[in-house]
């Protein structure tokens, strides 16, 4: 299971840059809506998140996100 759960909230017009993490995260949004993008394969695959849907990037992944109206969402890692 995914473990140092935590919410974390973004302000309008957030934009994290490509960036990997050690371990699996996890993002479930509660609030507002974030687009992530997601590098597998030398393929760009973009998800457009909405509150109660959720997104899981495996280790090692490169990823961005940007929120134009700002989100809340649950963070987690495995």
């Amino acid at each position: 299971g995914y473990k140092d759960l935590y919410i974390w909230q973004d302000s309008p017009n957030t934009f994290y840059d490509w960036h990997t993490h050690p371990n699996d995260e996890i993002r479930y949004v509660l609030e507002g809506s974030t687009t992530i993008k997601v590098k597998q394969n030398n393929l760009i695959h973009e998800y457009n998140l909405q509150p109660g849907q959720f997104i899981e990037v495996k280790s090692n992944t490169l990823h961005n996100a940007y929120t134009k109206t700002g989100v809340k969402y649950v963070c987690g890692s495995k």
